[in-house]
């Protein structure tokens, strides 16, 4: 056998998460940003204990985050009937790693580590295969031109980004594919590691390893669907006893955290938030949630103090614009109300002052929308492998259209029927170029955000994937 078939062999055991004996049964490797844009070295692995890694040439081991383990059944959005435990047969590891760490080796490979500046981010949202017995929906996982986010990830990750965002929704491979139906089949469903694999981090492979990840936490990782996996594998922050989605009385908990800032250089910066429990209509005044929602704004606040250029991700878009089609007849909605309703409560502009531009997903299309500066510049990204929302949204929102009480988008742009990824590049202190790409790595639309205004050259992209 070659040396090079060793190696092309190698990484398709990695790609597919086997494991042979000439290797250490390494499941995936990558780095997420955390609070102030710490550096935190993931490993899972089905091996017996957590490696050894090199930080400039110290040795250093990782720690335990979360050892094997099937978590007890709960009740789930599915019937208990297309349910089952969440088993995770696997050991997560981790290590925060110094700001100043320069090369980090991990079981002999580099680790990707951010840039002093980050200025070129990749951003997706809403990449799992969506397979859900309740809604009769059951996306062709097995055939790429039907779910190709193995193949935007792949170019995502030649396209050699500083930083990689994610604005949530990793798993949709809720329930078993029926019999009968090949194009899904697989014995990969639920919540356990084995959905976590087979729809994000096998697909993801070349995009973990190209670049540290933000990750925004979206509704299909709430905790009555796959939170107990966000907690052990994604979130930036240590794993709590507790803190798990484990016990249904702490849900309204564990379905909450603070927001926090990653810095980009040069006054910029990213603050995660994770909203996406919210639900659409207004919340009450006695509803928890909106005093929860009017503390996250708070924080925001305060975050966007501090740079000269602030993105705010969140799952659920606060300021865009999805549709229905009830039939025949499509009506348009706006932005989530609950998060309206509850920023308003703190300030009538609805957003912080010095937060520019929101990045979300949830909605599965690419969308842009200005406010003539009286709001942050709304971006929408949910479009990187779930399946899509097929309801077309005009080239222009009617003059009437509010997307938040009083306020309407002067400057708007869609692309509906196509899967991709959104690209941000540098450009000055308060101005970043926006290309949005197809899954084949053709450019659809270029975009300029200058503050918080922005304006694209296609207002509705015509272009469809075949």
């Amino acid at each position: 056998m070659t040396r090079s078939f060793r190696t092309a062999a190698l990484g398709a055991c990695l790609a597919l998460g086997l494991t042979t004996a000439a290797q250490a049964a390494t499941l995936a490797r990558y780095v997420l940003l955390g609070e102030e844009g710490v550096p935190v070295a993931r490993l899972i692995t089905d091996a017996d204990a957590c490696p050894v890694l090199s930080i400039d040439g110290r040795r250093a081991r990782m720690a335990l985050r979360a050892g094997p383990e099937t978590l007890p059944l709960r009740r789930t959005a599915s019937t208990p009937e297309a349910s089952k435990p969440s088993a995770f047969p696997v050991r997560v590891c981790e290590r925060t790693l110094p700001r100043t760490a320069r090369r980090v080796r991990l079981e002999g490979q580099l680790l990707p580590l951010p840039p002093r500046r980050i200025d070129r981010i990749l951003v997706i949202g809403d990449t799992g295969c969506r397979v859900k017995a309740a809604d009769k929906a059951y996306q062709a996982c097995n055939d790429p031109k039907a779910y190709p986010f193995a193949e935007i990830a792949r170019r995502g990750a030649a396209w050699k980004p500083d930083v990689v965002l994610h604005v949530g929704d990793y798993l949709y491979r809720e329930n078993a594919c029926p019999p009968g139906v090949s194009a899904c089949a697989s014995p990969a469903w639920g919540y356990g590691w084995d959905a976590w694999q087979a729809d994000f981090f096998a697909p993801a492979a070349p995009l973990l390893a190209a670049a540290p990840w933000i990750v925004d936490r979206g509704n299909h990782e709430n905790c009555d669907r796959a939170g107990q996996g966000w907690w052990r594998l994604l979130d930036v922050r240590p794993l709590e006893p507790g803190r798990d989605c484990v016990d249904p009385a702490r849900d309204f908990d564990n379905d909450d955290a603070p927001p926090y800032a990653v810095p980009l250089g040069g006054g910029a910066q990213i603050v995660v938030a994770d909203l996406s429990i919210a639900p659409i209509k207004p919340l009450a005044d006695d509803d928890p949630r909106k005093a929860q929602y009017e503390r996250d704004f708070d924080a925001i606040a305060a975050f966007a103090k501090r740079g000269t250029f602030t993105f705010l991700t969140d799952h659920k878009p606060i300021l865009g614009v999805g549709a229905t089609d009830k039939k025949g007849e499509i009506k348009l909605y706006p932005g989530n109300g609950a998060i309206q309703s509850a920023f308003a409560a703190r300030d009538p502009a609805l957003l912080p002052a010095g937060v520019d531009v929101l990045l979300s997903g949830h909605i599965h299309l690419w969308e842009q929308a200005s406010f003539a500066g009286k709001a942050p510049s709304q971006f929408i990204a949910g479009l990187s492998g779930t399946q899509e929302d097929i309801v077309p949204l005009p080239r222009a929102l009617p003059g009437d259209f509010e997307v938040a009480p009083g306020l309407h988008a002067d400057k708007f742009s869609s692309w509906i029927d196509g899967f991709g990824y959104m690209t941000l590049e540098r450009a000055g202190p308060r101005r970043w170029h926006v290309k949005v790409w197809s899954r084949e790595g053709q450019i659809v639309n270029r975009c300029e955000i200058d503050g918080r205004r922005s304006w694209c050259e296609v207002p509705q992209v015509e272009v469809h994937n075949g």
